[in-house]
Formats: C-alpha cells, structure tokens, sequence
C-alpha cells in the first residue's frame, strides 16, 4: 500500500489517507468542501463548495500522477437531492468529456453541514 498525501488538497481530520495506492489503484477518500489550509467553508454557496471539493480530488489525483482520465468510479453524497442538477452542471464542466462510472447519494445532511462530498477510485499507471 502506498499512501498519497500532497499540500495542495484538505488535510484529513481523522485517522485516515487522503489516498492509498494499491495493486494500481488509486483510492481517494471524502473529500469535503475545506480548503489545503483546513478552512471550512460552510456557509459557501451551494456551487462554491462543489468546485473546493473538485479542487482537493484533483489534486489529490495529480499528487499520484493520475488525471481527470484515469477516475474510473465517483461517489457523490448531495444533502438534498434538489442539489444534485447543479452538482451535475458543475461536475460536467470540471471533468469534460471524461465520464467515469458514478453515484450520486442524495443525504440528509453531511460531516460539519457542508452540502457534499465526494470519494473516488482511479487507475494508476506507476507509483507516483
């Protein structure tokens, strides 16, 4: 197992990875709308904090050196489902014409209030 950890994504609150390469693939956990700093950003607009949790998956991917290509599967968890057409918008524009498998989790609520977050698997060409 080999853990990915950069500056440039939201440190972990608790006893977990940011990522963990293993057997060549990259494992990213929830990432929440939180700044690299650890600054929280609850009272974001709804739009706002899906592009701060893209921003941590992101570079988390690049941290391993993968890219928006290599995500293979997308899990989403939206605190209401009433969010999940503005998720998609913004989704689709961050990824392009990549489209990797996905669930998008409509939740009551989410860890500090926030209104998403985000966990994903990706291919791994080579350890990083």
């Amino acid at each position: 197992m080999h853990i990915v950890t950069t500056e440039r994504a939201s440190p972990p609150a608790g006893h977990y990875s940011q990522a963990v390469i293993h057997q060549g693939s990259l494992h990213i956990s929830g990432q929440l709308p939180v700044s690299p700093d650890g600054r929280h950003h609850l009272d974001a607009p709804f739009t706002q904090q899906v592009g701060l949790m893209l921003d941590n998956l992101l570079a988390i991917l690049e941290a391993a050196g993968c890219s928006v290509e290599d995500l293979v599967k997308v899990t989403v968890y939206v605190a209401g489902v009433e969010h999940w057409p503005e998720f998609d918008r913004v989704y689709a524009q961050r990824l392009g014409n990549h489209r990797p498998a996905r669930v998008v989790v409509p939740v009551p609520e989410l860890h500090h209030g926030y209104l998403v977050e985000i966990e994903a698997l990706a291919q791994v060409s080579a350890l990083p």
